[in-house]
């Protein structure tokens, strides 16, 4: 007997398949850098540690604050501190911050995408 653990997503939603090397694999496409993520895109972000993380750097997913409740920030390898004043600059939007290292986000974000939650994701990469 076998047992199909695949979650079941709406298609045409983005889904992390793989991270670590650097890049992340995102419904069969590879991305070299840290990536900001959406339930239907994915785009290259440029930010490489979690110091730099800001309501600037984050401008992309302010200006979807309408489709987005949830911004789930993968913070690299382990759990680092919050960048002062970031929850309350993004609560000020509308948007709820949840804050951990990559890899909880990568596995945190295809769960809420399989629920068709309104989530976005920031996710440094790691190695």
């Amino acid at each position: 007997m076998t047992l199909d653990i695949n979650p079941v997503v709406p298609e045409n939603r983005q889904l992390i398949q793989s991270y670590g090397d650097g890049r992340f694999k995102v419904t069969g496409e590879v991305y070299e850098s840290s990536i900001l993520i959406f339930p239907d895109r994915t785009e290259g972000w440029g930010v490489i540690a979690s110091t730099d993380i800001s309501v600037d750097s984050l401008d992309a997913i302010v200006a979807r604050k309408d489709a987005v409740d949830i911004l789930l920030v993968g913070c690299g390898p382990t759990f680092t501190a919050i960048p002062k004043g970031l929850r309350a600059g993004l609560k000020e939007h509308g948007i709820v911050l949840e804050w951990m290292d990559t890899g909880a986000a990568c596995r945190t974000f295809n769960v809420l995408v399989a629920e068709e939650r309104r989530v976005a994701a920031a996710i440094i990469a790691v190695d």
